[in-house]
């Protein structure tokens, strides 16, 4: 073997040895955080932390592009990202030590800092990254010190070993087994004790296990169906989204688990006293069913970040009147048990004739986990990041300009009214259909308001009026369809919406920050 392709080897090597010395580094992070301080997994630290400082743009990227998996595609960037600066800092270790360990150190530290800067960090939190960081270092040392043997042997001159000063040929099967020991023993039980970690970690919480077994009380009023509410169209959206289906954005890497049991909803600031409520006080309050549809700011229009769901809950009025809201407060910054914030109208929440609720139960079940269980906001007319708050643990009464929540300074407004808008479901885009009488059907949806009317065009035609499903009530989305004469080409299909105080839908394209967007639907249909 040339000294070129000896070195080439070796730098492979210790490439090898940064990327086992990371294994290590959080398999023994994810084994501290299971034993000491069980939210404080340095990886979903990080992973939580990025996704706060990623700008808006970006944001906006991964939601369109990856959808319900931008946690996913996130995780794998991350891990992406460990094995590129671990493999470097293997190499650095190697040829210019110890600045691989220096990098292991740094590393150590920006997971010390974001766990111990999450909401909800306990005092241990910092121990799993600092444990992880030790462990990695160690490993690294001593695999790139073998490796360091390893190469000294495999160059030792051939002249050396003719007069038998040493018998490299031996030396270096030796210590080239060595290595290889040792990185297959530290890659293995770094990926066997991280993975069952990580396991056990989400196993042995009883969360779900409570959720299933959870029974509300019935609901004190039910939302009637009226006949015709739900046209019988193939691939229209159906009038209630299924929870599986059910859009989900939020800022939590991981989905939060909380115990009903322990759960306290707070509510201060600016009231006449300051009130703790429990699952069970909230519940004992009473429960009413409200069908409710809701929007997310990063919906596109044409999207699918909207759904309709049959909700279970509590109006917010009634709670917030237990504390007595000042005068002169104007919000309400409502808080998630992970951090995260959002700011929403008081009167909003106080109006008699809005059906602002925190919810319990969605579509006939307890809230899914990943829909906010035990408890979530769900506020008629307002775009989910100003008012949608899951997993909600405390409101606090407060002014917009005392306080502001997480999107504000990440260029949304602090105040978001959904913009009514349609949506084209059938035919899909991309999809040919035959020729003939055909049904272009979709929603539309003007919460607090209604739709009066939506309409359809074809190509450059006329406006046609589509034929509307019976409407549950004002903040649920409505169907719509029109028969078409399908004739073979491609066609232009476009929609727009009327609420019930005649405005238009707004034709003008906007993008999603900093309120919403806004623009007409035109697809593109294929017809042979």
């Amino acid at each position: 073997m040339t000294e070129r392709n000896r070195r080439g080897a070796f730098i492979f090597f210790a490439a090898v040895a940064g990327v086992i010395s990371a294994l290590v580094f959080l398999a023994a992070a994810e084994l501290s955080a299971l034993l000491l301080a069980r939210d404080s997994s340095p990886l979903l630290a990080v992973g939580s932390f990025v996704i706060d400082v990623v700008p808006q743009p970006l944001k906006e990227f991964a939601i369109s592009t990856f959808g319900e998996f931008d946690k996913v595609a996130l995780l794998l960037g991350l891990g992406l990202a460990v094995v590129i600066a671990s493999a470097g800092a293997g190499m650095l270790q190697l040829f210019r030590p110890p600045i691989g360990v220096i990098m292991l150190g740094i590393a150590g530290a920006a997971c010390v800092a974001a766990t111990t800067t999450r909401a909800g960090a306990t005092p241990l939190a910092f121990l799993p990254s600092v444990i992880g960081a030790v462990a990695g270092a160690v490993v690294l040392v001593l695999l790139c010190r073998r490796l360091v043997v390893w190469r000294r042997a495999a160059s030792v001159p051939s002249d050396a070993v003719e007069s038998g000063a040493v018998r490299a040929g031996d030396a270096v099967v030796i210590d080239r087994r060595r290595f290889f020991a040792l990185a297959g023993i530290a890659g293995a039980s770094a990926l066997i004790v991280g993975i069952t970690a990580r396991a056990v970690n989400a196993a042995t919480s009883s969360v779900a296990a409570i959720r299933k077994g959870l029974r509300l009380p019935a609901a004190r009023t039910s939302v009637t169906i009226p006949e015709g509410a739900e046209l019988d169209i193939p691939g229209i959206s159906p009038l209630f989204t299924p929870n599986a289906d059910f859009y989900r954005v939020d800022t939590a890497l991981t989905v939060p688990t909380v115990d009903p049991a322990t759960w306290r909803l707070v509510i201060d600031g600016m009231v006449d006293q300051r009130i703790e409520l429990t699952f069970d006080e909230l519940v004992a309050m009473g429960l009413d069913e409200y069908a409710i549809t809701l929007t997310c700011v990063s919906n596109f229009v044409g999207g699918d970040l909207v759904g309709n769901a049959m909700w279970l809950g509590v109006p917010i009025r009634d709670v917030l009147r237990l504390a007595g809201p000042h005068d002169d407060a104007d919000m309400v910054l409502s808080r998630s048990v992970d951090g995260y914030t959002a700011s929403t109208p008081l009167s909003a929440l106080t109006d008699d004739g809005l059906d602002a609720i925190l919810a319990v139960g969605m579509n006939g079940e307890p809230l899914p986990l990943d829909h906010g269980f035990p408890v979530r906001m769900v506020v008629p007319g307002l775009y989910g990041y100003v008012s949608a708050t899951k997993w909600v643990t405390e409101l606090t009464v407060t002014t917009f300009e005392k306080d502001e929540a997480y999107w504000t300074p990440r260029g949304y407004s602090a105040e978001a009214r959904i913009k009514f808008s349609s949506r084209i479901d059938t035919p899909k885009i991309g999809k040919t259909v035959e020729a003939g009488r055909i049904p272009i059907a979709g929603v539309a949806w003007a919460q607090t308001v209604g739709i009066e009317a939506v309409e359809v065009r074809i190509d450059d035609g006329e406006w046609q009026s589509a034929n509307l499903s019976t409407p549950i009530n004002a903040d649920t989305w409505v169907q719509w369809v029109l028969e078409w004469d399908a004739e073979p080409g491609n066609h232009y299909v476009s929609v727009r919406a009327i609420n019930k105080n005649g405005d238009m839908q707004v034709e003008e394209a906007a993008p999603i920050a900093p309120d919403g967007s806004t623009g007409w639907q035109r697809s593109l249909i294929a017809v042979e």
